[in-house]
């Protein structure tokens, strides 16, 4: 496993619990705002970066959600076939709410993870 994934991993899990723990107290808008977090974070690995997604699928099954579980579906494929290659859209968020292609500012609690993370 690269090193920034394993360095970036256990932030990427910590958004994930706390998508899990909104799910479970009926709270799927602030679930899925972690998952977009998890998102920014784990983006420059493909191994994060495709689990993301598909969490992010899972919650747009769960939400009867048919845009996210499109956009979810084509954002796998992307993630899985363009990370490696680099052609991420830093700070995306990684919804079908917004175009995989657009570029946003990273939050300055994750810049920082991410930073740490790359060893920078």
């Amino acid at each position: 496993m690269p090193s920034f994934t394993r360095a970036i991993r256990p932030h990427v899990d910590a958004e994930l619990r706390a998508a899990d723990a909104a799910l479970a107290s009926g709270q799927p808008d602030r679930a899925f705002a972690h998952l977009q977090r998890a998102h920014v974070l784990g983006q420059a690995s493909t191994i994060e970066h495709v689990r993301v997604h598909l969490r992010m699928l899972h919650w747009g099954i769960a939400q009867r959600n048919a845009r996210e579980i499109a956009g979810q579906l084509l954002r796998i494929v992307g993630a899985a076939t363009k990370t490696a290659l680099g052609w991420v859209p830093h700070g995306n968020t990684g919804g079908a709410d917004v175009s995989p292609f657009r570029r946003m500012p990273v939050p300055p609690d994750l810049d920082a993870l991410i930073r740490r993370a790359r060893g920078r």
